[in-house]
């Protein structure tokens, strides 16, 4: 990395500090250091700081703070200090620079004035990782970490660069050592169970006891007693037996697919949650209770509320700390990523050396939807790994059937057998899965074709804002029936007008 072009003179006269020699001595710094003049122009920036951002000093130099990183005046920590003429100490952010590296940092930032006069700032940045690095060179040896209570993952097996993912992990990082209740939201797949192990694992709880509860699985009428233990005689066949919330108290307890639970026992699970305690069916006596609770949706939680699966009241208590998850189909490029971190968890695993995958496969990879998410990709690996016989490289024709029945139904040809009894059916891929999609239009009278110049999930969603109108100006802006027209539920048409900015009145008659 070069180091700054920019003449120090030029740097000491702009600041009018006057101690020009002190600059190669920020040079040395071990920490990311810049400076910038009152406007938030960049008039110094040290080689190691160049290093974090992977950026020629040149790019920087003579730019504004805002110009090289993806940050608005608001969401910058250099800014801030600026306006409000005031110390920034020890501030993490997580940051991407406009060439796209993402940086996990903690910073400092001094105002610097003369004779009372803002004359700029100075800003002292540290990378996470070098913390960790340094924290651990002088600690002393431990030997290899095994989960407790038969918890597979921490925060070390989580893996992704997208900014989005980074600022979830980054999130429950600090969700974890607080004993406020978090709600994870994303799709099926998408990881809840894996964050809710981490923040466990990451916290001062990670002694007790961890209890997934998967509340779409399990009958209302099971379910209220397996959560609240039962008293003899409460009903036919009862006996006394703990409930999950006191055999977990003192650890922690994860609610998945809180949305899938029945209204009337959320508000049974709201109570415990308020009060601290619980009561066995068909006992009088309540039970103190000390938990950490984790809950995770499968709905965005206004669809949710809206349909009626998720009380209000439930999701303003139990998200305190809101995660989103971000599905796999918006954090593109941590796919070749996590192909290449389960390719080699799986090989190990299934003692194959199967070391690669080709380019021509990454690329599919690329191009499908991921509708199961980070589940499916592993999965599709680890299905291919069996099928690798003769080569150590994962070829096309090693892939579960469904990517490449949905690469044909796109009108790509593909070398592959065809699809076996039980692929699933037309459009697996497009637009997800289940009885609520919307329609794929085709290109025929009243449409165009899809513009070869935007990606598939651009197309998409062009397409999609494309039958949400069309319905609309079909029925006047009647949403129940524009909505039904197209065999979607209103809470989901709803859902579809927010995100692509559609508003009604313009479509009444």
């Amino acid at each position: 990395m070069a180091m700054n072009t920019f003449p120090r003179h030029s740097i000491a006269r702009t600041l009018d500090i006057g101690y020009e020699e002190f600059l190669p001595f920020f040079d040395g710094f071990s920490e990311g250091l810049l400076i910038v003049d009152r406007t938030g122009t960049i008039i110094y920036y040290n080689p190691t700081m160049a290093a974090i951002d992977e950026l020629d000093p040149a790019e920087v130099l003579g730019k504004k703070v805002v110009d090289v990183y993806d940050l608005s005046e608001e969401g910058s920590v250099i800014m801030q200090c600026l306006k409000d003429r005031q110390p920034i100490v020890d501030r993490s952010l997580l940051y991407r620079t406009r060439r796209g590296k993402v940086a996990n940092t903690i910073h400092t930032v001094f105002p610097l004035f003369k004779r009372g006069r803002l004359e700029g700032a100075i800003c002292l940045v540290r990378e996470y990782n070098v913390l960790e690095e340094t924290i651990s060179s002088i600690s002393i040896p431990r030997p290899k970490r095994s989960l407790p209570n038969d918890t597979r993952f921490d925060f070390e097996a989580i893996v992704g660069s997208n900014i989005d993912f980074l600022r979830a992990v980054n999130t429950a990082k600090m969700a974890a050592i607080t004993p406020s209740p978090v709600m994870l939201y994303g799709e099926t797949g998408s990881g809840k169970e894996l964050f809710a192990q981490a923040i466990h694992n990451h916290s001062g709880r990670k002694s007790g006891r961890y209890t997934a509860v998967n509340c779409a699985a399990i009958p209302e009428n099971l379910l209220e007693g397996l959560l609240f233990g039962t008293t003899s005689g409460a009903f036919t066949g009862a006996r006394n037996k703990m409930g999950i919330f006191e055999r977990a108290s003192g650890g922690t307890i994860f609610l998945d697919e809180l949305n899938s639970m029945g209204i009337g026992l959320q508000a049974k699970i709201l109570r415990v949650i308020q009060e601290r305690k619980v009561r066995r069916l068909g006992s009088l006596r309540e039970s103190e209770i000390d938990l950490k609770i984790i809950s995770s949706v499968n709905q965005e939680p206004h669809v949710a509320i809206a349909a009626n699966n998720l009380r209000p009241d439930l999701f303003y208590r139990l998200g305190v700390v809101f995660i989103p998850i971000p599905p796999l189909r918006e954090r593109k490029e941590d796919i070749v990523l996590l192909a290449r971190h389960f390719l080699d968890k799986h090989s190990r695993a299934l003692n194959r050396k199967v070391s690669d995958i080709s380019s021509d496969v990454l690329a599919l990879f690329n191009d499908y939807d991921w509708p199961g998410n980070v589940r499916e990709l592993e999965h599709v690996i680890e299905g291919a790994i069996n099928l690798v016989v003769s080569s150590r490289t994962i070829e096309r024709r090693h892939l579960q059937s469904h990517l490449t029945t949905w690469r044909r139904l796109r009108g790509q040809p593909d070398a592959v057998q065809p699809p076996m009894a039980g692929s699933p059916p037309q459009g697996y891929g497009v637009h997800g899965q289940g009885p609520e999609r919307l329609p794929v239009p085709s290109p025929g009278a009243g449409q165009r074709s899809p513009d070869s110049g935007k990606g598939l999930l651009a197309t998409q969603a062009d397409q999609e804002k494309a039958v949400v109108a069309d319905a609309l100006a079909a029925h006047a802006g009647n949403i129940t029936r524009a909505a039904k027209s197209i065999g979607i539920s209103r809470q989901l048409f709803n859902y579809k007008m927010k995100k692509y900015r559609i508003d009604r009145h313009d479509y009444l008659s």
